[in-house]
């Protein structure tokens, strides 16, 4: 037997969200028909409240939901010191492990030709005005492990040599073509504490 047009429409959009299956959306859909409207409504303001009010910090492009984040706004943090990832779930994965306490600066992407993605279509070019602009000594490289993620690296490296700043890259613990995303705390912590100066 189908189900009214209604409910399969919800399921089908619920199925559409990472992790959610058929089952799971059939029985978030049935959830929200039996608790009382408030309840659905503010998930669906929430859900909107985030489309409309989220944006990139014009310093680090960490998500925020003011013109600069949180971790920006800190002054307690270290300003010379900035670590490069890329995307925005890498910073939160960092800030778990607690062993970082410099500042960010989210590439948004990778290079990857494959992709039709060069340097200049994500933030590098941000990156490198920041250094030259700002009294950054330390860049920390924390891009994945994998082809992508080390293809960036190599030509951060490039770019950032000829400014006479200090650059290192995490260290042991994080797999080659792992995800800083999916790391534990403590291994994540540890390749940080244990970064390495690139010579070369």
């Amino acid at each position: 037997m189908a189900y009214p047009r209604l409910i399969q429409n919800l399921i089908e959009k619920l199925t559409k969200l990472p992790g959610i299956g058929p089952r799971s959306a059939e029985r978030i859909a049935f959830w929200l028909l039996n608790h009382p409207r408030e309840e659905a409504n503010a998930i669906a303001k929430s859900i909107v409240e985030l489309k409309d009010g989220l944006m990139f910090c014009r310093i680090c492009n960490n998500l925020s939901d003011t013109e600069v984040c949180m971790i920006c706004s800190d002054t307690g943090r270290d300003e010379k010191t900035v670590c490069v990832v890329e995307n925005p779930k890498d910073v939160l994965a960092i800030e778990r492990s607690g062993a970082f306490k410099g500042h960010y600066h989210v590439l948004l992407g990778v290079i990857s030709p494959a992709d039709g993605c060069g340097p200049d279509d994500i933030k590098i070019p941000q990156l490198i005005r920041r250094v030259r602009e700002q009294d950054v000594q330390e860049v920390v490289i924390a891009t994945d492990p994998d082809n992508e993620g080390e293809m960036t690296a190599l030509y951060l490296i490039k770019e950032l040599k000829p400014l006479g700043v200090k650059i290192s890259r995490i260290s042991v613990g994080i797999p080659m073509g792992g995800s800083l995303e999916y790391a534990d705390m403590s291994t994540l912590g540890m390749s940080m504490m244990t970064r390495r100066e690139v010579k070369e």
